[in-house]
C-alpha cells in the first residue's frame, strides 16, 4: 500500500509561512534544493490544496520567465509531469499534469492507495494535511525546519484535539542550520 506523506518547510516555531503570507525565508540553499529534488523522486502522485498548487504553477513556466540553473531545471523535469490532484471549491481548471479532486479528500486518498502505482502520495499545504491527518490518513510528517521564528501565520501542525504518536525515523542537518525531520505515524 502507497505511504501517504506531509512535508513542508517549516519555521522553528511551527508555521508554514508568516503572518504576512510570505516564505522569502525558505529559499532553499543548493544543498536543501537537491533534497528536495531527490524527495521528489520517490513521490508518485502530489495532493495540494489551491494555495499551494498555485505558488507552484510557477514551475509550469519558468524557464521562460528567466534562465534556470542546472538544479531548477532538473526540479522542473520532475515536478512538471508529477500527476497532481488539486482540492478547491474556488478553481474551475488546472494546467499541466494536474486534475480537481473529484471528491473528498479521503474518498481520493482510498482510491489512489488501492490502484497500482509507485511512489508516496504526498500531501502539500497546512489545510489538505489538516483534514488528512484528522481522519488518520497520514502515514508520515516530513518537516523541513529553517531556524527563523516567524511569530505567527499558517500553522504547520493546524490544532486539532487529537493525539497522534509519532516515531522518528530519519533525521539530517544541513550546513546552513536547517533541520530534516522524518516521522513515522506510530500505529
Amino acid at each position: 500500500m502507497r505511504t501517504v506523506t506531509y512535508s513542508m518547510n517549516v519555521s522553528l516555531d511551527g508555521y508554514i509561512v508568516g503572518p504576512d503570507g510570505g516564505f522569502d525565508w525558505t529559499v532553499p540553499d543548493e544543498e536543501v534544493f537537491r533534497f528536495w529534488i531527490d524527495e521528489i523522486r520517490d513521490v508518485g502522485v502530489h495532493l495540494l490544496g489551491r494555495r499551494l498548487y498555485e505558488t507552484m504553477l510557477y514551475w509550469e513556466t519558468a524557464d521562460q520567465d528567466r534562465p534556470l540553473d542546472d538544479s531548477e531545471l532538473e526540479w522542473a523535469a520532475l515536478w512538471n509531469p508529477l500527476p497532481k490532484v488539486v482540492f478547491s471549491n474556488t478553481l474551475t481548471s488546472v494546467q499541466g499534469h494536474a486534475r480537481l479532486a473529484s471528491g473528498g479528500l479521503a474518498e481520493e486518498i482510498e482510491r489512489l492507495r488501492a490502484e497500482p502505482g509507485e511512489g508516496d502520495i504526498a500531501i502539500g499545504g497546512a489545510t489538505l494535511a489538516a483534514e488528512a491527518g484528522a481522519a488518520g490518513l497520514i502515514d508520515e510528517y516530513r518537516a523541513v525546519v529553517y531556524p527563523v521564528l516567524v511569530g505567527g501565520g499558517i500553522s504547520f501542525f493546524p490544532r486539532r484535539e487529537r493525539r497522534v504518536d509519532l516515531e522518528l525515523v530519519e533525521t539530517r542537518i544541513f550546513s546552513s542550520g536547517v533541520v530534516y525531520l522524518r516521522h513515522r505515524v506510530a500505529r
